[in-house]
């Protein structure tokens, strides 16, 4: 047993992760984010049992995986952007489903060619930390809520929160934490006003953080995180 472990160790200790996995036999995936703190806020269904979901901006698969603990009968993998990136690409993903035994499906897809022709139509979707990079939000939020069943589940990044009315302020460069995927910082009211427009007859705020994270000329604009349930 200790020679597989050592070589899985060494497997894992290649890969750039972003996700905190818990493969088992005390290995956790040593990944940049809080995923466990992740999960509390956004607020997942402690039972999933039967039901078909779809997980946009996957990248290594926690919330993939964890479906799939929590019953999902079906759970579709789905990320483009990270999983092209050389240094990053699909092989956290792959091999946590291996040491898993997931039967997590995947599918390659960019947002904006999400329809349920490409992909089906899920019972719950999860769109974690994916709306503030794509350059066309709401046409974004259109395609996500093509494949919407029942149920979305939105996590985001949030700005301009001071205001009343629906706004999103536009980064141009790196501005927003010197990353120059980050593009739009909606506040919770566009949020919301968008999922109403594009579907959604309910929608619940669950959870709304700071950030450590800094944006350039934001001056005392109040920005952070937001956690919001959807329903069609």
């Amino acid at each position: 047993m200790a020679a597989p472990t050592a070589a899985l160790m060494d497997e894992i200790n290649k890969i750039n992760w972003w996700h905190k996995i818990d493969l088992g036999n005390g290995i956790t995936t040593p990944g940049r984010d809080d995923s466990p703190t992740k999960l509390v806020q956004v607020n997942l269904p402690q039972s999933l049992q039967g039901l078909s979901v779809l997980d946009i901006g996957a990248w290594d698969g926690f919330f993939s995986f964890e479906c799939e603990r929590r019953g999902a009968k079906r759970v579709v993998a789905l990320d483009k952007a990270v999983w092209d990136v050389p240094t990053i690409g699909k092989r956290g993903f792959e091999l946590a489903r291996r040491v898993l035994g997931s039967k997590v499906e995947d599918v390659e897809l960019d947002v904006l060619d999400i329809s349920p022709e490409r992909v089906g139509v899920f019972d719950l979707v999860l769109f974690l930390g994916v709306l503030y990079h794509t350059p066309h939000p709401f046409l974004a939020l259109e395609r996500v809520a093509s494949v919407v069943g029942k149920q979305l589940i939105l996590e985001t990044h949030v700005d301009m929160n001071e205001h009343d009315r629906p706004v999103l302020a536009f980064y141009p460069e790196d501005e927003c934490a010197d990353d120059g995927s980050n593009w739009f910082g909606p506040n919770r009211a566009a949020v919301e006003a968008m999922l109403r427009v594009v579907g959604f007859r309910k929608v619940e705020l669950m959870s709304s953080t700071p950030v450590l994270y800094k944006i350039r000329g934001a001056g005392k604009s109040q920005y952070g995180r937001m956690v919001c349930h959807a329903w069609k």
